[in-house]
């Protein structure tokens, strides 16, 4: 219909079917590119990773990342031509039953509907009138023009004070129907012509920065023109049960047509299942990459977001999922290793102070997740471990105020809400993670209404203090709560706010470090590791002393971290991994402070 003149005749004969069939062939395609492209990366560049190191094979996995990229663009402008087919075929459907109804309701009264869409209307009888002169029939427009009497005979009175035809109201009427319908389904055309138009790829082979530009615009005018379609119906405001119910309850096809047109608003919503999000994410992220180099965006969240789709790219022993991204703050990410809604033992794992979204620090926080699922996998297969950066942790001198943590709070206990849904497990075990000033974050979480959804575990490492005096007071009862307080790490010795006032911080912590005061207040509460606090303390490496030893933070950075060099924390790492793997019995424990 597109690029033909829009009849009433067109607009009634219209099969939707055949635009939808249409759509189907397009989602085929970008169906198998799709395929295609999990193919060229896992077995294909993937395989060659493993097995060759020579110059012929980084060449080839060159083109097979371009090859790569093609099919991802591929699957991206097909899926968003067969969206917007099924969008148009979906709002031409009111203006055609509109049409359909004013045809049938001249069809019941006689009228005859012309070419031009004008309707004529028979004479007026002399029962229609009730005695009165019959008046001729005429013709009306569907312009608002009202049709005009015959010619009065002889004997006739006037046309003044001759009595209009009942008909000639009823067939303008019909006749503005007839007009309205096709004009609305006129502009519906128009609209997805220009939309499907723009939807043409450059030429030559190279997805270039240009093409991802293009594949940004492509999927801002889609997801424009098919608002209506698509109903504008994210219930982004409804709790992730509900979200999940929304979700399952959507055809496929619809499903579908979301990831291609919002990937961004898909990605980020807590309830939606995990590879899903991880679709939806691996979608927007280039398009988010241009968006904020377009925009002059920070160079360090752009080396932070490319690093991510590089890891991405990568092959992976465990699956890594990207279950959220976003520049909001100081950058969002959360990514999986191991799939949650699959897994059995999930734990999702909150850092600390001067986390944000760059490419040394966040590629960090990624490891240690790595490391943990790994670790967790060789107890349970059947497990995952996530890094959760859903919030701005503190940078600087914020670390003294637990502002960022109480808003950290109820975004995190959405997303663990969101993973409760979710999970296909009768009985999945939780564990929630919290280093450094994370653990205040996973404190607050856990102190708020409900605490923290689903959760059976919480771990504490390197921690300031939760805000709480005593370990039960975390909701998981004190058996459940673990910590892990190397004695050399300066940020588990963090004086407690009165010393602060009387010393300066940095007074009080070099007096614990020379004198090791034995104090088991810290700054946010009592020590987690201190037998007053009642948690089962799991054993550490002590790590270098900050200043006698000018280890400096070394000892709070190694908790996470297999193996036995300078850095690491074999013992802290095999704990946590019992732990986040339901088997708690396995940890070696260590006296309180």
């Amino acid at each position: 219909m597109t690029g033909t003149t829009l009849t009433w005749r067109l607009l009634r004969d219209l099969r939707p079917a055949a635009l939808e069939g249409a759509g189907d062939a397009w989602h085929d395609v970008s169906a198998r590119s799709g395929s295609d492209r999990a193919r060229v990366d896992r077995l294909m560049t993937a395989k060659l990773r493993e097995t060759q190191d020579s110059r012929s094979a980084a060449a080839a996995l060159v083109r097979l990342g371009r090859l790569s990229r093609n099919y991802q663009y591929l699957h991206t402008e097909c899926g968003l031509v067969r969206t917007a087919l099924n969008a148009l075929a979906a709002d031409l459907a009111e203006p055609q039953r509109q049409l359909r109804q004013a045809l049938d309701e001249a069809a019941e009264l006689r009228f005859t509907v012309h070419e031009d869409g004008s309707v004529s209307f028979p004479p007026a009888t002399a029962a229609t009138l009730a005695g009165e002169t019959p008046t001729p029939g005429g013709r009306a427009h569907g312009d608002g023009r009202l049709p005009l009497d015959a010619a009065p005979g002889p004997a006739g009175p006037p046309p003044s004070v001759r009595p209009l035809n009942p008909n000639a109201e009823k067939a303008q009427a019909l006749a503005d129907r007839i007009a309205r319908a096709v004009r609305a389904a006129a502009e519906i055309d128009r609209e997805y012509a220009r939309t499907l138009d723009r939807l043409r790829a450059a030429k030559g082979l190279d997805v270039t920065t240009a093409t991802l530009a293009d594949a940004a615009r492509d999927t801002a005018h889609v997801r424009t023109a098919a608002g209506r379609h698509l109903g504008d119906g994210i219930p982004a405001d409804r709790s992730p049960a509900a979200l999940k119910a929304w979700w399952d309850g959507l055809p496929e096809e619809q499903r579908r047509e979301y990831l291609d047109v919002a990937p961004d608003l898909i990605g980020g919503l807590d309830g939606i299942p995990a590879a899903a999000r991880d679709e939806a994410n691996r979608r927007y992220l280039p398009l988010l990459i241009d968006e904020l180099a377009r925009r002059g965006g920070s160079e360090t969240e752009l080396d932070g977001l490319r690093m991510i789709q590089a890891r991405l790219n990568e092959p992976s022993r465990i699956p890594m999922l990207l279950l959220g991204i976003g520049d909001e703050g100081n950058g969002r990410a959360i990514i999986s290793y191991g799939n949650p809604d699959t897994a059995r033992n999930v734990s999702a794992y909150v850092p600390g102070l001067g986390t944000k979204l760059d490419a040394e620090d966040f590629q960090d926080a990624i490891k240690r997740a790595r490391d943990t699922a790994m670790g967790a996998r060789q107890i349970d297969p059947s497990s995952a471990s996530i890094i959760w950066l859903g919030y701005d942790a503190p940078q600087a001198l914020d670390v003294a105020s637990p502002g960022d943590a109480e808003r950290g709070a109820p975004a995190y206990n959405s997303f663990m809400s969101g993973l409760h849904a979710t999970n296909e497990n009768r009985d999945p075990h939780f564990t929630a993670i919290g280093h450094s000033y994370g653990s205040l974050t996973v404190g607050k979480a856990a102190t708020s209404s409900g605490g923290i959804p689903g959760v059976d575990d919480i771990v504490l490492l390197g921690s300031p203090g939760v805000g709480v005096q005593k370990a039960e007071d975390l909701g998981v009862g004190k058996e459940h709560v673990f910590v892990g307080a190397a004695d050399n790490d300066p940020v588990t010795h963090l004086p407690a706010k009165e010393e602060v006032a009387l010393g300066g911080p940095a007074g009080a912590l070099i007096s614990r470090d020379l004198f090791d005061a034995g104090n088991d207040d810290v700054y946010y509460g009592k020590d987690p590791a201190s037998q007053a606090f009642g948690a089962r303390r799991f054993l550490v490496d002590d790590g270098p002393r900050m200043l006698r030893d000018g280890g400096g933070f070394g000892a709070h950075s190694q908790y996470f971290t297999p193996g036995n060099e300078p850095g690491a924390d074999q013992v802290s790492a095999d704990n946590i991994a019992a732990i986040v793997a339901g088997r708690p019995e396995k940890i070696v424990q260590e006296e309180y402070r």
